[in-house]
């Protein structure tokens, strides 16, 4: 462990708090379809995106960000986040909850800056400028916006940390000078639009930002090759590349809809949030989690099965939404808590193999024959390599 940076004991109560806002706004999800669910879920069922992109995943990524940096000052993102989550479900104030949560969204622009102070990188900035979305968003939730006014921020969030990321991968398999053009030009389109949605021309705007971004990664990421391996490199390039699909569906609905309103609404979101931003989750989880908390988690076939029924789940829900079949619909977001269900079992079993094998004083046979290699593992901007 770098001299500054927290040990393992302080970063697991970090990403409890982080479940703890998954399992939250996945209930609260639920009620939100019309499942019975206990009336303190049922009460937050208004805070089900702030719960599940603020409350779990910038707490997650902003846990990982600080585990990549090294210093104790960046764990104030996360715990923030966390706290702030917590204090939704403690029946706080909502304001409460949503300062405490853009305060630590500042503290990962602050870093993620920080870093990309100390290499000037199309990738940083990308990072960069989706905190900087992320931040912004939380400050007009703060001031009072509806959440139609400010998710696309929230959307760019991620969909810019997980390109930036990516696009820092690409180093193994390097886009040409155009390519880079044409990411730097999708930025901007992406951007402008996340501030747009409010006007139609705004919404097809980003529409075609999210659709130009999802073809160019689908174009440009190594995980075209990785697939033909075998084993974690080729479960993670298949998470990739059916994430980058449902970033297209999603954009594709946005683009025919032409508004974030309705089921349209619902369909959009979710092929983005749930279709594109999970796949990555669960692709990354097996490098990412064992970084954090310092765990084994071998590869097994079984990994797959999350990955399957988050994608079936979906096609389901879509299929509600474009039929206006609520019953199908409801159907659908169950069976999407169902998959992340079974993730969080699965890394837990994975965990508990990995232990065993250490144990027993042998690397698990799956990871010696299939672990995936170096190119596949998100670093967060250059923060492990920082001078």
């Amino acid at each position: 462990m770098r001299t500054g940076d927290l040990g393992v004991p302080f970063r697991l109560p970090l990403l409890m708090l982080g479940f703890a806002a998954l399992a939250s706004g996945v209930l609260a999800g639920l009620a939100r379809l019309g499942w019975n669910m206990p009336l303190s879920m049922a009460e937050l069922a208004p805070l089900h995106g702030p719960l599940m992109v603020s409350g779990f995943l910038g707490t997650v990524i902003g846990l990982e960000r600080a585990v990549a940096m090294g210093h104790r000052w960046a764990y104030a993102g996360p715990l923030l986040t966390g706290l702030g989550s917590l204090a939704i479900l403690a029946g706080s104030p909502p304001a409460i909850g949503a300062a405490a949560i853009t305060l630590g969204s500042a503290v990962l622009f602050a870093g993620t800056a920080l870093l990309m102070l100390r290499q000037r990188a199309l990738f940083m900035a990308t990072m960069t400028l989706g905190a900087l979305s992320w931040l912004v968003g939380n400050l007009l939730w703060l001031a009072g916006t509806p959440l139609q006014g400010v998710v696309a921020l929230w959307v760019n969030f991620l969909v810019l940390t997980i390109a930036g990321e990516r696009l820092e991968l690409s180093r193994f398999l390097p886009p040409s000078p155009t390519a880079k053009r044409t990411f730097a030009g999708i930025l901007v389109v992406l951007l402008a639009g996340g501030f747009l949605t409010g006007h139609p021309a705004g919404v097809t705007l980003y529409a075609a930002g999210l659709l130009a971004l999802a073809l160019w990664l689908l174009r440009q990421d190594i995980a075209r090759r990785t697939v033909k391996t075998q084993g974690l490199t080729r479960f993670i390039a298949v998470c990739l590349l059916s994430g980058y699909a449902w970033l297209a569906v999603g954009s594709v609905t946005l683009l025919v809809a032409g508004s974030l309103a309705g089921l349209a609404y619902d369909a959009v979101l979710h092929a983005i949030l749930i279709g594109f931003v999970f796949s990555m989750v669960f692709g990354h989880a097996p490098v990412i989690f064992p970084a954090v908390v310092r765990v084994k988690m071998p590869y097994h076939w079984t990994f797959y099965l999350p990955l399957l029924v988050l994608h079936a789940s979906l096609l389901l829900r879509l299929a509600g939404d474009g039929l206006a079949q609520p019953d199908l619909r409801s159907l659908g977001g169950l069976l999407n808590a169902a998959a992340l269900v079974l993730f969080i079992l699965g890394t837990i079993a994975s965990v508990i193999r990995g232990a065993r094998a250490g144990r027993a004083g042998e690397r698990p046979r799956h990871e010696r024959a299939t672990s995936a290699p170096a190119p596949q593992a998100p670093r967060s901007g250059a923060a492990r390599r920082r001078p």
